[in-house]
Formats: structure tokens, C-alpha cells, sequence
């Protein structure tokens, strides 16, 4: 597609000239005194943000906020070891998690509300995230987890692409809610080793109750797609960790089983033995829950046995579960560690 730009160069002569819409940049030399610069669509993805589905326009780089609730500044809540990822992730030293502030999605039961709100944490420079994923990798991490930073899309590419050029290996995991533009992902490729999406809900009904996002099973169904188109099958070290590959995480809530069983087939139909499945039973009811009195207890042991015996009678091998009560609020990471 073509646009046709007509420009004044203050010398008494209209130029016109044709553009490819696509294009980042364009310069056109018209005489050897000057250098004609043609206006192009503005690159800066804060001014008009529509970084996340929610597309809300909102002019981000002066201090407004949209749904994310946090302006284009990197926020972040915690970077350290964290322990409680799925085995492949975590291992033995820990995953290097960095967990950004603010969220797209704010679903009425998050566990980590005072981040995702955009009002804890600490604002910090582009070159001190590049610094902060050399400085978890100096403490013996296993990779280095982005947890919740889609609305950070141009720093974090910035971050990521510097640390690879200077030699960075370690594996880069994104951590997201699944609530992810196609346009977003596709910047992500060949710079993000493993996707950790969730995968919250197939029912439009569930998904606008819980997250005002009816569009969500549409969304992840494509964002899911896109990410094992990155990545392929999964692939791990001879230590079991996991190099490359797709995890799709399912949080099981009360009273969801039925929809649940319908979120693994989708899965298991759709990708079989390319990805991996983590089955979740750690809801833990902590925010203020008043009018969703359906959520305000915890999933029961038969409720999520239910899930897993028809995961294994769908011939699904791939997944992992969980064992135990790990519906604690002891499993909540502690934000505000330093910097």
C-alpha cells in the first residue's frame, strides 16, 4: 500500500513524493544544499499506545496511563531468584524473575494486585534492565523471566537485543497473562527463547466477569499460535531445563472445571505433544472479592483431580501438575526487593 505525501521545501517548489506505508524512515535528497526529511508514522509506540488488545490510544509517554495503569517509565516490583516456577524453570538456582508493574488484563482475583495496578515499584532506565538481567545471571540464574511486560514492548526488545549482542546465552522467558497482540508478538521473534503464557479463559461470558475482555479466548487462541510458531516444539538441556519451547499455563478457579476441560482439549487438539500443559491449583483468594462470591474459596481437591484424570484420559503426557496445598499467600512473591 502507497501514500502519496505532497511537501514544501520553502523554495518555491511542491515536491510529491510516493512512500511505501511500511516503512520506518524516509529521506529524500532533492539538492545538495538540504536534506528533505518526509514525515512518517510516528515510531514512538507510547503516543498513541496500542501495545495490548485493549488498544486504548492513550498518549503514554507524558504521564497518562491507560488500562495498564502506568505510564511509558519502566516500572519494576522485584528482579531476584524466584523458586516457584514450574521445575524446567526454576531448577535448583532459580529463575531470574523481573516483574514489571502494571497489567492489561486486571482480572478481579489477582494475586498480585498491588503491581498490577501500576502503584508499587521502583522506575528505572532502560540500560539499568539491561544491567539487572547481567546482574541475575551473575547470581547463577537459569534465564532470565519477563513476567507481565508487554506494555514495556519497545524497552524491553531495546534490553534484550543489547544483552544478545554482547554475548548474553541465557534463555529469555515471557511471562504474560496470554492477552497479547499478534503485532507484539511478532516483534518478540528471535529475541524471546520460551513463552509462558496463561491460557484463563475459553468462555467469552467468564473472560468479560472476570478480566472485561470477552475478546480473551479469541486473543490467546491466536497470541498461542503465534508463540509455538515462534519456538517449535519444546527443547531442554540434559539438566531438564527448558532452552526453547511453549508452556501454557492453566489456573484452575473454583467452580471452572468443565470450563477448564474444554481449555486442555482446545490445547491438546490444537498442539499435541509441541507444547507443554502446566495444570495450576494455587488459587488463593486475596483480593476483595465482595461481588464474585463464587471465587471467594479455595479449589478443591476433587475439582482439580477432576481436571487432571481428564487431561491423562485425553492422552495428554506433556503437562505438569501440582502437588500439595499451594493455595497460600506464602507463595506470593515479597516486592520491593533491591534494585
Amino acid at each position: 500500500m502507497n501514500q502519496t505525501e505532497t511537501i514544501d521545501y520553502k523554495h518555491g517548489t511542491t515536491y510529491t513524493i510516493t512512500v511505501t506505508a511500511l516503512m520506518t524512515a524516509v529521506t529524500c535528497i532533492l539538492a545538495p544544499l538540504f536534506l528533505a526529511r518526509v514525515k512518517m508514522k510516528n515510531m514512538n509506540k507510547y503516543k498513541n499506545c496500542l501495545l495490548c488488545p485493549r488498544k486504548c490510544g492513550i498518549n503514554r509517554s507524558t504521564g497518562q496511563t491507560g488500562v495498564c495503569g502506568v505510564s511509558s517509565e519502566i516500572k519494576v516490583a522485584r528482579a531476584a531468584l524466584h523458586y516457584w516456577e514450574e521445575p524446567c524453570i526454576s531448577g535448583k538456582r532459580g529463575s531470574g524473575a523481573v516483574f514489571f508493574s502494571g497489567c492489561s488484563l486486571h482480572c478481579v482475583f489477582c494475586q498480585n494486585r498491588e503491581i498490577s495496578d501500576g502503584k508499587e515499584g521502583k522506575v528505572i532506565s532502560k540500560e539499568r534492565l539491561s544491567d539487572i538481567f547481567m546482574e541475575l545471571a551473575d547470581k547463577g540464574a537459569n534465564n532470565i523471566n519477563l513476567v507481565t511486560s508487554d506494555h514495556y514492548l519497545p524497552q524491553i526488545v531495546w534490553a534484550v537485543q543489547k544483552v544478545k549482542k554482547d554475548g548474553f546465552t541465557l534463555p529469555f522467558i515471557y511471562n504474560c497473562s496470554g492477552y497479547e497482540t499478534l503485532e507484539s508478538l511478532q516483534k518478540l521473534e528471535g529475541l524471546i527463547d520460551v513463552y509462558l503464557p496463561d491460557f484463563k479463559y475459553i468462555q467469552p461470558e467468564t473472560a468479560q466477569r472476570y478480566s472485561h475482555a470477552a475478546d480473551y479466548p479469541n486473543v490467546v487462541k491466536t497470541a498461542i499460535a503465534e508463540m509455538v510458531r515462534q519456538t517449535g516444539a519444546c527443547v531442554f538441556d540434559a539438566q531438564g531445563k527448558i532452552q526453547k519451547g511453549v508452556i501454557v499455563r492453566h489456573l484452575l478457579l473454583p467452580g471452572k472445571v468443565r470450563e477448564a476441560k474444554q481449555i486442555v482439549q482446545y490445547l491438546h487438539e490444537t498442539y499435541g505433544d509441541r507444547i507443554y500443559i502446566s495444570l495450576m491449583n494455587q488459587y488463593t483468594p486475596v483480593a476483595a472479592l465482595e461481588n464474585y462470591p463464587e471465587l471467594t474459596r479455595k479449589v478443591t481437591r476433587r475439582e482439580y483431580d477432576r481436571l487432571v484424570d481428564y487431561a491423562i484420559s485425553l492422552g495428554v503426557e506433556n503437562a505438569f501438575i501440582q502437588e500439595g496445598d499451594t493455595a497460600k499467600e506464602s507463595f506470593i512473591p515479597m516486592f520491593g526487593d533491591a534494585l
